[in-house]
């Protein structure tokens, strides 16, 4: 199984042959504000993903860092500071994921203009 993936303008680009973990939909205020809404994701280990191109870290906290481009915006890549995973956008993946959601995480801060209206677990 191959995922690829790339940002809006196609400067960055990423694949990994492993098989994803953690698909979730991510509802807390960092990701709000970042994509515009919730921001769904999965990870694998570090040595499995292949990233080429030039990704803008920025530090949001003292736990993680976000990666995106620096030329269209698109936003790609989370990383906790002391893991050796990293998440990748579902919206970024060039085709089909093959992948469904199993979590919905950091539910207590998600926006008061939607619901969760399906039956997949919630995490405050």
């Amino acid at each position: 199984m191959m995922i690829k993936g790339s940002c809006l303008c196609g400067d960055i680009h990423f694949e990994t042959g492993a098989e994803p973990k953690g698909a979730s939909m991510c509802h807390c205020s960092q990701c709000r504000k970042q994509s515009g809404g919730i921001w769904s994701s999965a990870y694998v280990a570090d040595s499995d993903l292949t990233i080429t191109g030039p990704v803008s870290w920025y530090a949001a906290s003292d736990l993680a860092k976000r990666g995106s481009c620096p030329r269209c915006g698109s936003y790609l890549f989370w990383k906790a500071h002391d893991e050796d995973t990293t998440s990748f956008a579902l919206g970024a993946v060039d085709g089909s994921t093959r992948l469904k959601i199993t979590k919905h995480i950091f539910v207590a801060s998600k926006g008061d203009y939607y619901d969760i209206a399906d039956t997949v677990p919630q995490q405050d």
